[in-house]
């Protein structure tokens, strides 16, 4: 499975926003976003650099959501055709699509620090969906699913040890049972929930072409 083993700072400061990609740091003081001097597009002349043409905006809104869930191109345009053809706007479905992965809801739940860890979590077989273990990261909750942990003493441990006595409040679409180490989907998220700023239509133009 191929996967982006490169600096992940370097991702968020191309994009101007911060991707979540590294947990608690990009929360924190060290985060180079942070940093004014850090903080600009990569690149020797970045400063120089003038506005961009309306494709380069397009394209820019486009990896930022890819990068920020951290799927390929193939999985997005996957998502793109599925957005299409479902009711409604083809942008907030692409989004909420996107939203219902199951590592991007395992970080949601704060099982782990990030994304990135959420999703090597999955593949090593330590989630489980409605009492089923599920090494998928792609895969899509639904209304009603419970998330938890394996029954085992290793999972379990590295879960109970990131979530620690206080752990962070979840969204309104979801429900944690810090005892359990488990969490619920109660409803589907919708557009508030997604938190990255992006404009969805300067997408769906960009793929429609």
């Amino acid at each position: 499975m191929a996967r982006y083993t490169g600096p992940v700072c370097r991702l968020c400061r191309r994009e101007t926003v911060k991707l979540m990609l590294k947990g608690i740091r990009c929360e924190s003081a060290k985060c180079p976003m942070e940093r004014q001097w850090r903080s600009s597009p990569p690149g020797m002349h970045a400063w120089r650099r003038g506005k961009g043409s309306n494709y380069l905006v397009r394209l820019r809104e486009k990896q930022k959501v890819k990068r920020y869930y951290g799927v390929w191109e193939k999985q997005f345009k996957r998502y793109f055709e599925v957005a299409t053809r479902s009711h409604g706007n083809t942008g907030e479905g692409l989004l909420q699509l996107l939203e219902r992965r199951l590592d991007n809801v395992v970080w949601k739940l704060a099982l782990t620090p990030s994304r990135p860890t959420a999703r090597q979590t999955i593949v090593h077989g330590h989630i489980t969906v409605n009492g089923r273990k599920v090494d998928k990261p792609s895969f899509r909750v639904s209304q009603g699913d419970v998330i938890g942990v394996r029954e085992s003493e290793k999972s379990r441990k590295f879960i109970r040890e990131h979530l620690g006595e206080s752990p962070p409040p979840v969204q309104e679409w979801l429900e944690r049972e810090v005892s359990k180490l488990e969490g619920r989907v109660t409803s589907l998220p919708t557009r508030e929930h997604i938190q990255i700023p992006v404009e969805e239509q300067l997408i769906v133009e960009m793929c429609s072409r």
